[in-house]
């Protein structure tokens, strides 16, 4: 039955019947297999397949995304052969600036398209939901009453998302009379994530500002930093953003330049020590020369006392 399918169609069908696997998890299997080729690898094919993706300009973190499927695969098939994954540079996250992020609160959409794009910024920024999780969003999804949106996110896990007063407020007056998918085109089919990178990205420049590096994900950067920044929870927050595990999250939490100068600034030694008025440096290690010397004559008056 396997050699007959294939044993990555074997896999991939095992995937979807017995885990649940959404289709976007088949294209990745999918697309990752393409660069093994090989259903049967030998070490020599696994080297290579790392080796062609790097001679191709892959970056690590690419390279890594397509090794994780080709694991599961190989564990899969019971193959012991050796596939690491390739150490990655550690980057900050690109999120949106101070600017941006009030440009963008305070603009006031004049079209049906921005007014669309707007919404799902502020949401995204708000709730840090993946794009993908906003896009397929039904309005009975939407708990106004309980602050809450039912979120059907990877691996198609039910999860509930708090909103915000605001955001409250922002959604019902989007909604109207609005019913299904909650960002839907004009005849009603779900938004694609392509239209939705390129409506976002006109919205930045219409708002005066450069859409940072992962323009949607970016959103959700965003809105972890602030949340941890303004002393969030990391562990409500890695419910919030619906990951597995906390060291997921840990990767939202990251300073930035300016948070790092603002720290240093505040605790660093040569700012501390130029705030004080008490006395200079050099008076305090007179100060404590005086007092050594003070305690090393009384220890040798005490000592010849006791002697005698």
């Amino acid at each position: 039955m396997t050699s007959a399918v294939g044993h990555f169609a074997r896999f991939i069908k095992e995937r979807v019947y017995l885990k649940n696997v959404s289709p976007r998890t088949v294209e990745w299997y999918e697309e990752s297999f393409k660069w093994l080729r090989n259903e049967t690898p030998s070490q020599e094919d696994v080297n290579d397949f790392v080796i062609r993706m790097r001679e191709k300009g892959l970056s690590p973190a690419s390279c890594n995304n397509r090794i994780r499927a080709v694991r599961a695969y190989l564990k899969w098939r019971k193959l012991a052969l050796n596939l690491n994954y390739m150490q990655e540079e550690e980057k900050p996250l690109p999120t949106y600036g101070r600017e941006a992020i009030r440009k963008t609160i305070n603009f006031k959409p004049s079209t049906a398209q921005q007014k669309r794009t707007h919404t799902i910024m502020m949401l995204m920024l708000d709730s840090g939901l993946r794009l993908q999780e906003a896009l397929c969003l039904q309005v009975q999804d939407l708990d106004f009453d309980s602050l809450l949106i039912g979120v059907r996110g990877k691996g198609k896990k039910y999860r509930p998302v708090p909103m915000s007063e605001k955001m409250k407020a922002i959604l019902q007056k989007f909604i109207g009379k609005r019913i299904g998918f909650l960002f839907a085109t004009a005849d009603g089919k779900k938004l694609s994530a392509r239209n939705a990178l390129r409506d976002v990205k006109e919205l930045c420049e219409a708002m005066g500002f450069r859409a940072p590096a992962r323009t949607i994900h970016a959103l959700r950067h965003t809105m972890a930093t602030d949340y941890i920044r303004n002393g969030g929870n990391v562990v409500k927050l890695q419910r919030i953003l619906g990951h597995s595990r906390v060291t997921t999250t840990m990767r939202y939490v990251h300073l930035q330049g300016d948070d790092l100068v603002e720290e240093h600034e505040r605790v660093g030694i040569l700012s501390t020590d130029l705030r004080k008025k008490g006395p200079s440096s050099d008076a305090l290690d007179n100060q404590r020369d005086v007092r050594s010397r003070f305690s090393l004559t009384s220890v040798t008056r005490r000592t010849k006392v006791a002697s005698f």
